[in-house]
Formats: C-alpha cells, sequence, structure tokens
C-alpha cells in the first residue's frame, strides 16, 4: 500500500483518523495507531513485520539495560552490541547481495548470488531505532519502558517507510499527550493534499517523460543500448527530468507524512527547504533530506569530531559520512559514486575555493549543475548505463544532438516541465503570505484568501484522484532505500 493511492486515501487513511477521533483516551488512541501502522506494514509481506518486530524489540532491551545501569563501560558495551546487530540485521539484508556480486567479479566466487528481498523501510526505521539507543545512552531522551510505545514510534506509518528520520525525544511528548486541534487538522489536510498532488500528477507525470524520451514502457525496460542511442539533448532532458521528480516524488512523501501526522497530533519537522534555490552545495544540504542529514552529522559527523580538528582530519570526517550517505541510499556503486561526488566537492568549497568571492547569482547556477550531474549519477544504478548516460550527454556515443521523438516530448511537455520548474521554488509559498498580508490590511482580500485557503485542498485531491483514476502501482522513489 502507497499514500499515493485511492484505496489508501478514501479508506486507510479515512479510517484511522475516524478511529483516532473515536478514541476516548489517549493509550487507546495509541493502540488504535499502533494496529493501524502494523497493518499499514504488513500490506507488503507479513515477514517484514516481524524483523520490525525484532529489530525493536532488541532496542527496546538495550535502551532498558542502558537506563538501568550504573556502570559507564556496561553502558556503552550495550550500546557498542545493539548498533553493531542492528547494524548486521540491515547489512545482511541489504548488502549481502552487492558484496556477493563484487567477490564474484574479483575471485569468482560464490558460484551464485544470494537473492535477499529489501524489506521495506529498513533504512529509515534502523536509523529511527539506533537514534533512541543513543540519546538513551547520551541522556538527551528518557527510556521507553513500554515495548508496544517503542514500536509505536517505530512503527508510524506516516513515516516509517521513507522518513522523515524522526527522532524519539521529538515525538515523545506526542505520543503520550498529543491532542488534535482543528487549525492544526486543517493544515494537515492541506498540507496532505499538496504532496499527494505533487506526487500523482507533477511528479509521476515527470517519471512519464523521462520515460517518453527513452521510448521505454517501464523502468525494467532502460538498457545500455537504449541510453548509447538516445540524441544528446534527449539525455539532458532525462536528466532534467528525473532532477525534478526526485525532489517532487520525495518532497511530496515528507509533505503527506508531516500533514498525517498533523491530523493525529503529531508534529514531524521539516525535511525540504526548497533545496533547488541553494547557492552552494553545503547549502543544497542544509536544505535536502534534512533529518538524514542531521541524523549524520549529529551520529556520525560530530562524534568524529567534526571540523574542530586538523585539516587532514576533517577531510577524513567529511569522507566517512559522504560514503556512509551513498552506502545508505543503496547497494550500487552508483550511490557511493554519488556521495563521494558531493564529498569532493564540499571539500573544494571549504578548502579550495572562497565561494564568497563568486557573485550569488552564479553560485546557483553552479550549484544547480553540480546537483544535475549528481542526479544523472544517482538514477542509473548499473554502471554500464551510468557510464553510457553520461558519455552520451556529451555525445561520446556517436548519438546525434538531437532526435525528432526527444523533441516531441520536450514540445508536448513544455508547459509541464515550466510548471515544475515553479514548483520547486517558494514561489507559491511566497504568493499565499502575500496575499494573506494583504487580508490582515483589508478585509476583501481576507474573504478572498479564506476562500482559496478552503479550496485549495478540494482542488488537489480531485486534480490528484483523477490522475491516480486507473493508474498502476505507483510507489515513492525513496521506498527503495
Amino acid at each position: 500500500m502507497v499514500f499515493s493511492s485511492l484505496v489508501f486515501v478514501f479508506l486507510f487513511l479515512t479510517a484511522n483518523i475516524i478511529a483516532q477521533a473515536a478514541a476516548p483516551t489517549i493509550q487507546k488512541k495509541n493502540i488504535v495507531m499502533l494496529s493501524f501502522s502494523l497493518v499499514f506494514y504488513a500490506w507488503a509481506g507479513i515477514r517484514y513485520l516481524f524483523l520490525l518486530l525484532g529489530m525493536t524489540f532488541i532496542c527496546w532491551c538495550s535502551g532498558l539495560l542502558i537506563a538501568g545501569s550504573e556502570n559507564q563501560r556496561e553502558k556503552k558495551n550495550v550500546l557498542i552490541a545493539c548498533a553493531t546487530l542492528v547494524l548486521l540485521i540491515l547489512g545482511i539484508f541489504k548488502y549481502t547481495g552487492f558484496f556477493a556480486q563484487n567477490l564474484q567479479n574479483l575471485f569468482g566466487v560464490p558460484a551464485t548470488i544470494p537473492q535477499i528481498a529489501l524489506p521495506i523501510g529498513i533504512s529509515f526505521y534502523t536509523f529511527q531505532l539506533l537514534s533512541y539507543v543513543i540519546d538513551v545512552y547520551r541522556g538527551d531522551a528518557e527510556v521507553q519502558e513500554k515495548y508496544w510505545l517503542l514500536l509505536l514510534y517505530a512503527s508510524l506509518f506516516h513515516q516509517c517507510v521513507a522518513g522523515p528520520i524522526v527522532r524519539y525525544r521529538d515525538v515523545n511528548y506526542d505520543i503520550l499527550h498529543r491532542q488534535v486541534k482543528t487549525t492544526e487538522l486543517s493544515r494537515g489536510i492541506t498540507r496532505f493534499a499538496v504532496g499527494l498532488a505533487k506526487k500523482a500528477v507533477l511528479a509521476n507525470g515527470c517519471a512519464s517523460v523521462v520515460r517518453g524520451v527513452l521510448n521505454i514502457a517501464t523502468d525494467a525496460d532502460l538498457s545500455v543500448a537504449v541510453l548509447e542511442n538516445t540524441s544528446v539533448a534527449g539525455l539532458w532532458l532525462v536528466v532534467l527530468a528525473y532532477t525534478l521528480q526526485i525532489y517532487l516524488d520525495f518532497s511530496a512523501y515528507s509533505d503527506m507524512a508531516i500533514g498525517m501526522g498533523l491530523m493525529c497530533g503529531f508534529h514531524y519537522k521539516e525535511n525540504f527547504d526548497y533545496p533547488y534555490i541553494a547557492d552552494s552545495v553545503t547549502d543544497f544540504w542544509r536544505r535536502w533530506h534534512i533529518s538524514l542529514s542531521t541524523f549524520f552529522r549529529d551520529y556520525v559527523y560530530i562524534p568524529l569530531g567534526g571540523n574542530r580538528c586538523s585539516k587532514g582530519r576533517h577531510i577524513f570526517n567529511l569522507f566517512v559520512v559522504w560514503g556512509l550517505t551513498g552506502m545508505w541510499h543503496g547497494a550500487h556503486w552508483n550511490f557511493i559514486f554519488w556521495g563521494l561526488y558531493y564529498f569532493v566537492f564540499l571539500v573544494i568549497e571549504k578548502y579550495v575555493v572562497d565561494t564568497e568571492r563568486i557573485p550569488r547569482a552564479l553560485r546557483h547556477v553552479l550549484t544547480l549543475l553540480i546537483v544535475f550531474f549528481g542526479w544523472a549519477i544517482f538514477k542509473f544504478e548499473d554502471t554500464a548505463m551510468l557510464g553510457a548516460a553520461l558519455k552520451g550527454m556529451f555525445g561520446l556515443n556517436g548519438n546525434s544532438f538531437s532526435a525528432q521523438a526527444s523533441r516531441l516530448v520536450f514540445q508536448n511537455n513544455l508547459y509541464f516541465l515550466c510548471f515544475c520548474i515553479v514548483a520547486v521554488t517558494p514561489l507559491g509559498k511566497t504568493l499565499g503570505s502575500v496575499l494573506k498580508n494583504l487580508g490582515r490590511q483589508n478585509r476583501s482580500w481576507m474573504y478572498v484568501y479564506n476562500i482559496l485557503d478552503a479550496a485549495l485542498p478540494v482542488v488537489l485531491l480531485f486534480l490528484a484522484t483523477m490522475a491516480l483514476a486507473g493508474n498502476s502501482y505507483n510507489p515513492f522513489i525513496y521506498y527503495q532505500f
């Protein structure tokens, strides 16, 4: 089950909101939320639910042992054992095939590559559970003595599959004391409708542009031959559409998660802050997937020494963080290349080029180019396809500069792509703020603002429903991570 499905929107989510409202006490509300969350997660496969239950149990026991011990060494040993075990479980499911494939390429063994299905959302809830245990060890979070409440935290269907990565200390109060306010319910519905429309209309539309240029029915049809025969302009259009798609897709999921949280009294932190308006790579990563960036900052980068160390050590710390960031995204070399790609540019920004001396407009253009080619690396998981795509973007495959098919796709989607470009900027939010400020000064403008504010979620929900009607399974990009 995915958020961008009519079954989820009109059956599952509606039933959850009604059941939450009907539950008279916070304990019963939590029981309702846990029940819905476990059903949602088990929808992808009941066997994966047992993995979530087991990893939560490990971290729950570890938290109790840490909180109950007076010996600092014992606490540290429990933390190390817990982190090692849950990361080992993550590694087995996520990286066994990757390492086996590389060993086979180098040494011819093993004879067969184990095929292990990746449990949905395992990277996200593993990091959430790890942050809980580490925060208990540090004294930054209170230990949760009830297993089922920690399981509720780990399995909240709003965000357990694709984030944002939520810290236990940030939602503990909401779990125990939340109340649904009318204003927050209204904001949550609007935020959810915005996210649903971004996914169903814009992100899925960008995906159709990509497939149209490449002349493939599904992503599974992509091959080296297809990329080698795609024109230079076509490949640039593919990467542009994917650059728009991945932001609209992932930020849509975060919008929907935050919106559903508000509907139920949970307050999740923002995960995106218009990253495509950034004027440096550092600024981009302050705005993109904020929950992941802050996780690596707080639990890897700072413990390694951060930037309060020698230049060589600082570069090493950045190398570790960005190597891990790449690996976290997937068990393919392109993700590691992608992480190290950003490591190189961050080092350049910090130690080679004084970016402040570059005009801001030029910094913005350069940052977008860096991000653009970064998404080219990110998209093509197969190294042969990645090589063919990057070479083809500069005509090194012997491919033509332009082709009639890609020109036709571009012409048919020109206005749509322009709208998507506007959608990834804060222009819409700014116009809303301007209209609201006018309403504070003039009652007529306030009527206009209130009408538009009430109509927006209805219109967006209608458009999303039309886009999803009869649509096939369309998971979010980050479901695979």
